[in-house]
């Protein structure tokens, strides 16, 4: 069902910019922590607010997170910005503390060999663990919010049952998370599986502000953004330039660009707050910095209503 005309005109939508945490931690080149700084300030330029910044993680696992602390002194001190990190237990919560997060992102999966993959865990153990993650967010009073991976299927195990997600859900709403994103984490998400989560965790956690994160492995990441603005949903997480994929997962390939859904939103009627020229502007400047080429499509092709030259274009001959 297509969002309501009226309703759109009224409605603000969220995006959270995850392509610093997500997007960067699945590149080869590691950026200098002076490259992420000129990035993120190009989209705070923009008129981006909420960042998913990094994350506390080991920097074995994933070496482009291991200047966290760096980034975050960068920006902390700007009241304007909501700036979170990923963090998978105890040590990487006081590290995000110690740094200034506005919040922190508990993770899991709902299947339970990604989550092997993903933090050499069970999810049994990473559930036991957030407890006392959740405990010291509270104590220093920091923001604590959820990410449930896979959520929509699985890389290794293939269909994930709703009730999968429900009980992490509902896990996580005990501990006090306020806000749930769903990780769409290989693109294996549909439209009719967004409608049956969406409405499954509105009756099972009414109170809590949902997220959707999605990738476009499969191209329909966008379609789905749409589907869950139909179902009354106001914040999504995308990545500038489409940077990302899962680095535990093989064929994972990017979110969906944040520049693209920022286009769908602004030109459907709704407001993000962000500059689309700035913005892409800033997936270009990623583009640089990974020294690839990245799949957004609006970097490349620019607004509805771009225009040129009439003499920059060939003429038929014949």
């Amino acid at each position: 069902m297509i969002p309501d005309t009226a309703q759109r005109h009224r409605q603000t939508v969220h995006v959270t910019e995850v392509g610093l945490r997500d997007g960067l931690q699945a590149e080869r080149r590691l950026l200098p922590a002076s490259e992420k700084i000129a990035l993120i300030g190009k989209l705070i330029d923009a008129g981006v607010k909420d960042f998913e910044l990094t994350s506390f993680v080991s920097s074995k696992a994933v070496p482009q997170m291991a200047d966290a602390a760096e980034i975050f002194s960068a920006f902390k001190e700007r009241g304007d910005l909501l700036l979170s990190a990923l963090v998978p237990n105890e040590h990487g919560a006081e590290r995000a503390v110690e740094a200034g997060a506005d919040a922190m992102v508990v993770f899991m999966s709902a299947s339970e060999s990604h989550n092997l993959k993903n933090v050499n865990r069970s999810r049994e153990v990473s559930l036991r663990s957030f407890e006392t993650v959740a405990e010291i967010a509270k104590v220093h009073g920091v923001a604590l919010h959820g990410a449930i991976s896979t959520a929509f299927g699985c890389p290794f195990e293939g269909e994930v049952p709703v009730a999968e997600v429900l009980k992490i859900a509902e896990t996580y709403a005990a501990i006090g998370v306020t806000r749930l994103s769903l990780g769409d984490t290989t693109g294996m998400a549909t439209p009719s599986l967004v409608i049956e989560r969406i409405r499954a965790l509105k009756t099972a956690v009414p109170d809590m502000e949902i997220a959707l994160h999605f990738h476009n492995t499969r191209g329909v990441g966008l379609v789905c953004a749409w589907t869950g603005l139909a179902e009354g949903i106001s914040r999504f997480e995308a990545s500038v330039g489409g940077l990302g994929g899962c680095p535990f997962v093989p064929e994972a390939s990017g979110n969906i660009a944040t520049e693209d859904l920022v286009y769908l939103l602004e030109e459907s009627g709704y407001d993000t707050g962000i500059d689309l020229c700035k913005l892409s502007d800033a997936a270009l400047l990623a583009e640089r910095f990974v020294g690839h080429t990245l799949p957004g499509q609006i970097m490349k092709a620019g607004p509805r209503l771009r225009t040129w030259p009439l003499e920059a274009a060939r003429t038929a001959n014949g």
